[in-house]
């Protein structure tokens, strides 16, 4: 028997160097362990979830999302929407790009979780001193595997997809006071709001590429357009963020030019407006036409908001005894505004709104611009 014990004895050693052995590729559930992690990647490592919920469009101010990939081919074709273009090979080229706030939430991506472009790039800032730092492993791959979401492409793209002609290109804007003042050549005029309405101009094939563009990186429409696109069944669905201003300042303007500001039907004079504000603010009824999310972010002192999607019900509320100004982030939707009432309640008089570009701080402060599209 002393054998058999003395046997028995010898194997368990061997028998826990055996399951020490497998503890390395499997825990005590049969899992598989977690690896170690490369000695390249960043410390602070972000699911897709953390990024849908910590940007949109327009982008929080206190947050930037930015892609180290290779501008082009790579970024021209297709990045997640509001991010900006820092390559890592470019990195102490273009640092002047990074917020001046070192508390700022940066999220680095780049080609997945094998590419190494934005943990270089994240550990980069880091020793700039910033203290907020992120790196969103999934990358673009990780982020197109996400139902429902999409791309956003830049106007290099957009040229390209013209040239090929294999592209809808459509234009979210209000169609009188944007569109016919100015448009991408061959795009189609499907303002947001009126998206169901007008969807039919959309082509039948839900495999036909559709790029959706509106007034630029403050601008939803284009963003809201797609998004409208995608629940129909279409499978490549692309926003061209920087919008109309953008191609504009690279291609130029279409053949037809553009009013100046205040001197658009409807439109009021900024600097009026800006002296009205500041003197006589009573003596107007502003009304914020954007989302309810911007509104909160921000808006003009004692102003109501009502968005152009709940407007046309609430036309008949409007005061008849104080002019009544539309305003929004970029024109199109405040112009949208002031042509609805036109069509729904004309005999109302003293009805204007602001074509221009408006951008808002939380301490209450304002900026008012001329729009550039």
């Amino acid at each position: 028997m002393k054998p058999i014990f003395f046997a028995s004895l010898l194997a368990v050693p061997l028998l826990l160097a055996g399951l020490t052995g497998c503890a390395a590729v499997q825990n005590l559930r049969g899992e598989a362990a977690l690896e170690t992690p490369p000695t390249w990647q960043f410390h602070s490592i972000v699911d897709v979830e953390f990024v849908m919920d910590h940007t949109g469009m327009p982008m929080p101010e206190n947050v930037m999302l930015i892609d180290a990939r290779p501008y082009k081919p790579k970024y021209v074709n297709g990045h997640i929407p509001g991010a900006v273009t820092i390559p890592h090979s470019q990195f102490d080229k273009h640092v002047d790009l990074l917020p001046t706030d070192k508390e700022t939430l940066l999220i680095y991506y780049c080609g997945g979780p094998t590419c190494k472009l934005s943990h270089k790039s994240a550990k980069k800032a880091e020793k700039l001193g910033y203290t907020n730092v992120r790196v969103f492993t999934g990358g673009f791959p990780g982020w197109k595997q996400v139902p429902g979401n999409y791309v956003s492409v830049s106007v290099d793209h957009v040229a390209r997809a013209l040239e090929k002609n294999d592209t809808v290109i459509v234009d979210a804007r209000p169609k009188k006071t944007k569109f016919d003042k100015g448009h991408i050549p061959s795009a189609q005029s499907i303002p947001f709001t009126y998206f169901k309405a007008f969807s039919g101009k959309l082509p039948r094939d839900l495999d036909t590429p559709l790029i959706f563009y509106c007034g630029g990186l403050t601008c939803k429409l284009s963003h809201k357009s797609a998004k409208a696109a995608i629940a129909m069944g279409y499978t490549h669905v692309k926003v061209f963020s920087k919008g109309y201003p953008e191609w504009k300042k690279i291609h130029g303007a279409s053949p037809v030019v553009a009013m100046k500001a205040g001197e658009m039907e409807g439109s009021m004079d900024i600097e009026l407006f800006k002296e009205t504000l500041a003197q006589r603010p009573e003596s107007i009824l502003v009304v914020d036409v954007r989302d309810k999310d911007e509104f909160d972010m921000g808006s003009f002192r004692n102003s109501v908001h009502i968005s152009v999607e709940e407007l046309e019900e609430k036309i008949k509320d409007l005061p008849q005894e104080k002019p009544v100004v539309f305003v929004c982030s970029t024109g199109a939707r405040s112009g949208e505004a002031y042509y609805m009432v036109q069509d729904l309640r004309p005999s109302l008089k003293n009805i204007y709104y602001l074509e221009a570009a408006c951008t808002f701080k939380k301490d209450g402060s304002f900026e008012i611009k001329k729009t550039e599209g």
